[in-house]
């Protein structure tokens, strides 16, 4: 068995060069732009998707909120591309590694309160204060509000990576234990393989989801600042 278990979260080199930005550029090649008047298959499902998650997130938007649903369909594009990427075999999950995310998260997050800053100044100053708070819990709740605040990009980071990794763990776990009962009991292996084929087409739908809900939460964010 293999003894570091975290070995495929490892950033992979290449002659001693990181080779991660590849990795990360390569999804986009999944996503061809269409160039006919008559689109096939494949480009036409690509656009009825992005049209029904766009749909999903931008309904409850207002038209400044509304100018963000190129970024967020990027996003979810990105996201979803990425964490199916690593479901291939001997791949590397980039949204395995916090670095990543919260390089993803923050951003979006600050560009989101910022907008509510400029557009909403006093609202969004509001949410710092409960309405009907007594006055000796004030300085408390503000405290407490803006550590809120601030902890979203770190539970937006934090939750992704945590998703991915503990699925990834999983499968490596239950795909070990597969190999080592293969010569201990033959009932024994097809149960545990009939488990790794449910826990892969689990994985396959985690990893659409949990691009989904990282991007609804940052539209969640626009939406309250916009």
């Amino acid at each position: 068995m293999n003894e570091n278990l975290f070995a495929p979260f490892m950033a992979p080199v290449m002659v001693g060069i990181p080779i991660t930005t590849l990795i990360i550029i390569l999804p986009s090649i999944l996503f061809p732009t269409p160039n006919r008047l008559i689109n096939n298959r494949m480009i036409s499902i690509q656009q009825w998707l992005t049209k029904l998650t766009s749909k999903q997130l931008m309904n409850t938007h207002s038209p400044k909120g509304q100018t963000w649903s190129l970024m967020l369909i990027s996003l979810f594009l990105f996201i979803a591309s990425t964490n199916l990427l690593g479901m291939l075999p001997h791949s590397f999950t980039p949204t395995t590694q916090l670095s990543m995310n919260v390089g993803m998260a923050i951003p979006l997050w600050a560009g989101t309160v910022f907008t509510g800053f400029r557009n909403k100044t006093k609202m969004s100053l509001a949410h710092l204060l409960p309405q009907g708070t007594p006055t000796f819990l004030i300085p408390m709740l503000v405290i407490i509000e803006t550590i809120s605040l601030f902890i979203q990009p770190v539970a937006l980071a934090v939750r992704l990576t945590a998703n991915i990794t503990a699925g990834h763990l999983l499968m490596h776990l239950i795909g070990e234990a597969t190999l080592a009962l293969m010569d201990i009991s033959l009932f024994t292996t097809l149960i545990t393989f009939t488990i790794l084929t449910l826990l892969t087409i689990l994985e396959f739908a985690v990893a659409l989801i949990q691009a989904y809900v990282f991007t609804l939460l940052v539209s969640l964010y626009l939406h309250d600042n916009t």
